[in-house]
């Protein structure tokens, strides 16, 4: 291993310089490069980008590595140290991602409204186009309606024309300031049908079909849908159905029951019509209509159920959708059936975190029973301890302080319990946070302790040095320097690692 950049001694008298020291111990390349993922970013986040850049070079993954350079090249650039940016992005290997690189410093600088490092940055590049697109948002943003359209004229690229329309659009539409959005979208809809790729031009449409709905155009936005409608019809792959799953999605936030029916009536596969109909129940709900989105999620969960293992394209996408309709219940009021359907998910990695949330959603409801049940019905212990957690910050935003300390102290007694220790390390760190945010020093500084102890039994050293990376970033948060306790633990951990 080669000499390490962080000294002993400020790995035994700080966090995340303990954390990196471990990271660099490792001689795993996966196992490195899945620490140096934790540790990069922290170090940025504390303004140290020399320090994080070394330790990016570290990582023998050249995905990784790369990745992690462009984050810190954009941390320089976001301080206005460029020629370091630059030199970062110039020392990326991988053609492509070198590029993104590029594309993103100068779409920062656009967006800092430094047009003209932006065009600096884009004049290098041999496709510019989406960092011209960033510039043409901001002059519109500054009110430079002449500088926007002359951004505009020089895109050639007709998806980056879009990006600038729907870019505008989003940020108009947050402000209800729909004047203009319209015809703004009228032209990304028109550059939209210039978009070679077929599934790239279809989801710019429904993009521009969705912003018109909220800018309240349905006559539009049905338009808009309708071309989306008639390109996902042409495609012979498996992306047909979602797409036309959302074309029926959309047809019905613009207002047009026939057409959102009709286009449902297209869609073949099972998924994709559950997921269609799961979309037209929160539609439905949102509009007071609540009898039909009941009965839309019971369809969706009933033609998902029926649905036979040679039917199904992605088991994950299947069993994550029963999640959803779980969660939907809920929100819709209905708590035992949202256990009921929760149970039924046939994959314990979707279906306890599914009840977990239902368990967090009735207690915000003031529903304690049966978000009891929730709880009780998962079997991990470690997924029942977040699940608590989840149910103390219910409480505490309906203001019940007292219920909210008694919850996180049955998380905390429940973590004792859990085997995995990166799960159990992880517990104690949210439940730290949690009790700095209740004021509660004494169970903060045992959680704190408890996450310590169970961070010495780890043996795996990525997982040891990612846990000490979160446990730093708390730290950070609440302003929090090592004592003589914490100080003798991370002595030990630097001893473990060497």
């Amino acid at each position: 291993m080669a000499e390490h950049f962080i000294s002993r001694a400020d790995a035994e008298n700080d966090l995340l310089a303990c954390a990196a020291y471990i990271a660099e111990s490792i001689e795993s390349s996966d196992g490195h490069a899945e620490a140096m993922a934790a540790v990069v970013p922290r170090y940025l986040a504390n303004g140290d980008v020399d320090l994080a850049a070394e330790l990016a070079n570290t990582v023998d993954d050249p995905f990784m590595r790369d990745r992690l350079l462009i984050h810190v090249a954009e941390k320089c650039a976001a301080d206005d140290d460029d020629e370091y940016a630059r030199q970062l992005i110039e020392a990326i290997e991988d053609p492509g991602l070198q590029a993104e690189g590029f594309e993103r410093l100068g779409m920062l600088k656009a967006a800092k409204g430094q047009a003209d490092l932006a065009r600096l940055v884009a004049e290098e590049m041999p496709h510019p186009d989406y960092v011209l697109s960033a510039i043409a948002i901001k002059r519109y943003a500054d009110g430079d309606l002449e500088g926007f359209e002359a951004e505009v004229k020089d895109i050639e690229f007709a998806a980056a024309r879009v990006s600038a329309f729907t870019g505008i659009a989003h940020e108009s539409i947050a402000a209800e300031k729909f004047e203009g959005v319209a015809e703004l979208l009228d032209r990304a809809a028109e550059d939209a049908t210039e978009i070679e790729h077929e599934e790239e031009r279809i989801r710019a449409l429904l993009e521009i079909g969705t912003l018109l709905a909220d800018a309240k155009d349905n006559g539009r936005s049905i338009g808009v849908f309708d071309r989306a409608k008639n390109y996902a019809e042409e495609l012979d792959n498996v992306h047909r159905d979602g797409f036309l799953a959302a074309v029926s999605v959309g047809f019905l936030r613009a207002g047009s029951q026939d057409l959102a029916d009709r286009t449902l009536d297209i869609v073949a596969d099972k998924t994709q019509i559950a997921t269609c109909l799961a979309g037209h129940a929160r539609h439905y709900w949102n509009a007071g209509q609540k009898d039909d989105a009941l009965e839309s999620l019971e369809e969706a969960f009933a033609i998902l159920k029926s649905q036979r293992e040679n039917e199904t394209r992605s088991s994950r996408d299947r069993f994550r959708l029963f999640g959803s309709i779980a969660a939907q219940f809920a929100l819709f009021g209905k708590g035992e059936r949202a256990i009921e359907v929760a149970e039924s998910i046939g994959d314990e990695n979707e279906g306890m975190p599914s009840l977990a949330q239902i368990a967090t959603i009735l207690t915000a409801e003031g529903n304690d029973e049966l978000a009891r049940r929730a709880l009780h019905a998962i079997r991990e212990d470690a997924q029942r301890a977040f699940a608590l957690i989840g149910m103390s910050d219910a409480k505490e935003k309906l203001g019940q302080r007292e219920a909210a300390l008694e919850l996180l102290d049955e998380a905390s007694h429940l973590a004792e319990t859990v085997p995995q220790l990166a799960s159990r390390a992880s517990a104690y760190i949210e439940l730290a946070g949690r009790y700095a945010k209740r004021e509660s020093d004494d169970r903060l500084a045992a959680s704190v302790h408890n996450a310590f102890e169970t961070i010495l039994e780890v043996r795996d050293e990525s997982i040891k040095s990612t846990s000490l990376a979160e446990l730093s970033k708390l730290a950070d948060e609440l302003q929090l320097s090592p004592g003589p306790d914490e100080a003798a633990y991370l002595k030990k951990l630097v001893a473990q690692a060497g």
